[in-house]
């Protein structure tokens, strides 16, 4: 009887190993994930999303719209926010 005891214990010590870990991946996965969204959007809007709120629309008096073909864009605005692209 003890055998089984002990088998379960180790058992259950593993899995909360197992939980353990799995949490600290899930913790970093979405750091990850939280930190694309914030270099796609801005934060505000971020935050509203991750909070399942609605965003509201914003208007410009003056905007640029700028199609080229930039050596390296990626790479320069993969270091910059939204607002600095």
């Amino acid at each position: 009887m003890d055998y089984v005891f002990n088998m379960l214990e180790q058992y259950a010590s593993t899995l909360e190993g197992e939980v353990e870990e799995r949490t600290k991946q899930l913790a970093e996965e979405q750091k990850k994930s939280d930190l694309l969204l914030y270099r796609m959007l801005p934060r505000q809007v971020a935050e509203k999303l991750k909070l399942g709120q609605s965003v509201q629309p914003e208007t410009f008096e003056c905007v640029t719209v700028f199609f080229s073909d930039v050596v390296s864009f990626t790479t320069l605005a993969a270091k910059c926010n939204p607002m600095q692209v």
